[in-house]
């Protein structure tokens, strides 16, 4: 296990979390069960297993699904009773561009709007090969207008691995949008975001060993599928490399044992010293999806509370 990034001159904007006891035992547990495939999802093959493995998040209670199409994207509402009117999460689902669905991530969003009240809606985004970039970038934007033209006057935005990518992307873009829309997007929660397609990190060597899910040639194959010969460093593709000022508040979660890491601590530290109110937690011994673990993991639940505790406050 790699040790903790604090250290005396931590940042004020950096929380770490230690791994319990039951943590350290569930997650060596799932190692074993994990790392003999690390890196053998592919292509578009690996969309029917990696929905699979979504569908095992525990389903919260008293959560109602709804297709509906929202700007033109198709997509799933996971709504509370009651739920807060005039009020939106807008979630973006993983899947590294290629795979995942709104349907697969129904029951993840779906602990979103059990936890704070408010509807989430999870757009189908257009997926590599088939759709390249841009294609999943102009359907975010577009589902943003969608939920503004039915009326919702504070949404935030969440999600994650890809999605994270995306969320940030629309924060970036809304920023410099007009002020009704900059006051509509009120802020974002990352879970472990993919902010620099270049994958320039330094934990893609440093935590090379200790993630089990993901290589460096398996994601740049992922990669070079969504951006299709596009410039990875153009900060539409790698929010890494985008101007941040004025962005809406920003929360940040990620593993300490992913090949993300460094994704996630320089997104926020080049946030922060942009003047933008940011916050990364790193959560020791786990890895990519953590949140997922909902019912099984001490550090989902905590990580789930709070993102709900700042959901509502800049809902609010």
């Amino acid at each position: 296990m790699q040790s903790s990034p604090i250290t005396a001159d931590t940042p004020s904007w950096l929380a770490f979390h230690p791994i319990t006891p039951a943590d350290q035992q569930a997650m060596s547990a799932m190692r074993a069960i994990v790392e003999p495939n690390k890196g053998k999802l592919q292509g578009i093959e690996a969309r029917g297993p990696f929905d699979a493995i979504m569908e095992q998040v525990s389903a919260p209670n008293d959560i109602d699904y709804e297709a509906d199409d929202v700007g033109g994207v198709a997509g799933w509402w996971c709504r509370p009773e009651p739920a807060q009117p005039g009020r939106a999460i807008l979630h973006l689902h993983g899947g590294w561009f290629n795979w995942g669905s709104a349907r697969s991530y129904r029951h993840l969003a779906g602990h979103l709007a059990s936890t704070t009240g408010v509807s989430v809606f999870l757009p189908e985004y257009r997926l590599a090969p088939e759709h390249p970039f841009p294609a999943a970038v102009e359907d975010v934007k577009a589902t943003f207008a969608g939920l503004r033209e039915r009326g919702f006057t504070e949404i935030a935005v969440t999600g994650d691995s890809a999605g994270g990518n995306l969320a940030i992307g629309l924060l970036v873009h809304v920023a410099s949008a007009s002020t009704a829309d900059r006051e509509a997007l009120v802020g974002g929660v990352a879970l472990s975001p993919v902010t620099d397609l270049t994958l320039s990190g330094s934990s893609w060597s440093s935590r090379a060993s200790s993630d089990p899910y993901f290589t460096e040639a398996q994601v740049r194959t992922l990669v070079e599928s969504y951006l299709a010969g596009h410039d990875p460093a153009d900060p539409l593709a790698s929010p890494l490399q985008a101007d941040l000022k004025g962005l809406a508040p920003l929360r940040v979660h990620v593993g300490n044992d992913e090949v993300l890491l460094d994704d996630s601590v320089r997104l926020v530290e080049r946030a922060v010293s942009s003047g933008v109110d940011a916050r990364l937690d790193v959560w020791e011994g786990m890895v990519h999806g953590f949140l997922g673990g909902i019912g099984r993991l001490d550090a989902s639940t905590e990580a789930l509370q709070l993102v709900g505790k700042f959901l509502l406050e800049v809902l609010a």
